[in-house]
């Protein structure tokens, strides 16, 4: 069939004019997330104003500040990509960066969370290639590493399906530990499905089933309600002893690329949500039965709702501190983080430091030398001053929000002189950033 130039330059007449409008309709819809992004941010603020206002004395300071009001101690930092539903690329999403809000120390200071002290596992797949399944892991489905938008952070996607699980190579899991994993949605609106969840279990199973014995957590990524975060155990031979839905609504939460902490204590599971605790069950975990940790995904529309984890962090302990250092003297932690590069500290790091300040308010005559260490990325010089610096802040968090007085503590930054693990992997690396207290 013969086609005439009449019909060609119509057609691709046709094709510039759709260019141009599929253009100009990417860039209304970065404007939108734009918009969306900044009433988020202000929403926040309000909120945040408000709870300061309102009880200030009860969720901003704690007994023996001598009743001063707590400033704020810096804030986390970080940008946070819009959802807007478009689908992104299979290696690198086009979402537009906005704040996500910024969080204070003081809104953490409450915060009970201490993450575990031995380093298990952890995995921000800096070796893995864009576009691979981390090595890392295993699975039964698909997924790969991605970058969004500009930032080098990197992120893996989880693919739904029946059955489908993802499988970090922890070693088998003890008694008590902690697991901890940033998380980002992409595409959840109004109309993203109820059943649209991330599932965290712990399973006797090794591979690709739930188990004889496990216990999972749900947690919603739905929009149009405030869907509770589900908890369910299987014993073998009794069935399910625990299935509730716990109310909550972290509907803003799981916009804004939340922190997930877990925390798992012989059979008691405990899970937070950025700074707020919403699961505390005393008898879900089947004792001496699970080994695994799994990653599951349910209910998203293919193509246009995603999720992706990053920075797993699985760790043996995760108990008191406080008793440790009473009867030792001395105590080593990588649970306490900063912004990279930065001494600026992550607000969910202040589980260990409000510990550490109950030592300190317990025992009136104790003084403390506040050691940091870093890894080896960098120059030595730049490197000791960053752990002096993270040091100074960790004391300045003591003295500011916990009325901890200066003179009986002392900074000091060791930077990568006295490495604990091997600086060539992410997980030595993890290992060698970390903060210790020692009784002078």
């Amino acid at each position: 069939m013969k086609t005439s130039s009449k019909t060609i330059i119509s057609l691709v007449i046709v094709l510039m004019v759709g260019s141009n409008m599929n253009a100009q309709f990417f860039k209304k819809l970065a404007k939108k997330a734009e918009k969306a992004a900044e009433r988020t941010v202000e929403r926040r603020v309000e909120r945040e104003t408000s709870e300061k206002t309102d009880q200030a004395l009860d969720s901003i300071l704690e007994p023996g500040s001598g009743g001063k009001q707590t400033p704020d101690v810096g804030d986390q930092g970080g940008n946070t990509p819009s959802n807007t539903g478009n689908s992104p690329s299979s290696n690198k999403t086009t979402a537009t960066s906005g704040s996500s809000g910024e969080k204070s120390i003081a809104i953490y200071s409450k915060f009970d969370y201490v993450p575990g002290d031995k380093l298990l596992f952890f995995d921000d797949y800096a070796n893995d290639f864009i576009g691979d399944f981390p090595s890392k892991w295993n699975t039964n489905g698909s997924g790969e590493v991605v970058t969004i938008g500009d930032s080098p952070q990197r992120w893996m996607e989880l693919l739904p399906g029946h059955k489908i699980y993802y499988i970090p190579k922890v070693p088998s899991l003890p008694t008590d530990y902690t697991i901890e994993f940033d998380l980002l949605t992409y595409g959840m609106d109004d109309k993203t499905s109820s059943y649209a969840v991330i599932e965290v279990s712990l399973s006797d199973d090794e591979n690709f089933e739930a188990g004889l014995h496990y216990a999972r957590a749900s947690i919603p990524v739905g929009q149009y309600g405030a869907f509770g975060i589900r908890a369910k155990n299987h014993i073998h031979g009794q069935g399910s002893i625990i299935n509730s839905e716990v109310q909550s609504d972290i509907r803003q939460a799981v916009l804004n690329q939340p922190h997930i902490s877990i925390a798992v204590n012989n059979s008691r599971f405990r899970l937070w949500v950025n700074e707020e605790k919403y699961v505390d069950i005393p008898q879900m975990v089947p004792e001496n039965k699970l080994t695994t940790l799994k990653f599951k995904v349910n209910g998203l529309k293919d193509g246009k709702e995603k999720i992706f984890i990053s920075n797993l962090k699985v760790a043996e302990g995760g108990v008191d501190l406080r008793r440790k250092l009473l009867t030792e003297g001395k105590v080593s932690t990588n649970g306490i983080l900063f912004d990279v590069g930065s001494a600026n500290i992550q607000p969910q790091s202040m589980g260990i430091i409000r510990q550490i300040s109950q030592v300190l308010q317990q025992e009136a005559s104790m003084k403390l030398k506040i050691v940091g260490h870093t890894d080896a990325d960098g120059s030595v010089e730049s490197n000791r001053k960053l752990s002096k610096d993270r040091a100074e802040s960790v004391k300045n968090a003591l003295v500011s929000i916990y009325g901890v007085s200066s003179d009986r503590l002392i900074s000091e930054g060791k930077g990568e002189s006295e490495p604990v693990g091997d600086n060539n992997t992410p997980d030595g690396k993890a290992q060698n950033r970390r903060v210790e207290f020692i009784k002078q």
